[in-house]
């Protein structure tokens, strides 16, 4: 039997990484509001700009920073002068929050009671 194994890997700079970076970001704020956050949280970056979609845990729904989180997590990834077009003070950032839908977050309390 043939076995093919496969793997990604991208430098600091990429922007995988800087996607990763931003939702890292929301999920740890967020757990520092509420340690027990739900935070489902999806990223798209172009152009100076950035789009956060997030479906949270209603504690956490009106009270995270997204004015500062964005751009930090942006330059913690070194994009801080704008030569590519992305840099973390031009960048404009749209934010879509939402309540977590209550279908999942009874699927995610079922999930935790095998544990």
């Amino acid at each position: 039997m043939r076995v093919t194994f496969a793997s990604e890997s991208v430098t600091e700079s990429h922007p995988d990484k800087v996607w990763d970076t931003l939702s890292d970001s929301v999920f740890d704020a967020a757990l520092m509001l509420d340690p027990k956050a739900r935070v489902a949280c999806e990223t798209l970056v172009s152009e100076n700009l950035t789009v956060l979609t997030r479906e949270v845990s209603d504690v956490v729904l009106n009270n995270l920073d997204n004015a500062t989180i964005a751009p930090q997590a942006i330059r913690d990834t070194s994009y801080t002068v704008d030569e590519g077009g992305f840099c973390a003070d031009t960048c404009k950032v749209e934010v879509y929050m939402k309540p977590q839908s209550p279908d999942i977050s009874q699927g995610v309390s079922a999930g935790q009671e095998l544990y």
